[in-house]
């Protein structure tokens, strides 16, 4: 019998979907259901190599939400120079960084705590 996936599930495939459907990088799911002070469920994290691919990860993350979750992100931060963009979708954060602003920040190192697994692409 197949396991029924709740919503959380659809919305962090879509999610990682959508990111490697425009090659981000380096995607990182950080599960933090059993930190005290978690602020979401989980963080996705990754980066591209320029403004443009940022820009673009961001578009693809939001239709492939909407198209495999129906859900929209109910706050979006950074899309003015695309270095750091956070689309907040309540349980599911997602940081989309251009690569050096993610190695400077290293938001992993602040959420050590939490579980944490490399996402890699199911074609690759």
């Amino acid at each position: 019998m197949k396991k029924r996936q709740d919503g959380t599930d659809v919305l962090l495939e879509s999610i990682i979907k959508g990111i490697f459907e425009k090659q981000g990088k380096d995607v990182l799911k950080i599960d933090l259901r059993k930190l005290d002070n978690r602020i979401a469920d989980y963080f996705i994290v990754c980066h591209g190599s320029s403004v443009s691919q940022v820009d673009a990860i961001c578009d693809s993350v939001e239709d492939t939400v909407i198209r495999g979750a129906g859900e929209k992100p109910l706050h979006v931060e950074g899309l003015e120079n695309c270095f750091w963009v956070l689309l907040d979708f309540g349980n599911v954060v997602v940081h989309i960084f251009q690569e050096e602003y993610r190695n400077f920040y290293n938001l992993e190192s602040l959420w050590a705590d939490a579980s944490m697994e490399a996402v890699r692409d199911k074609i690759s």
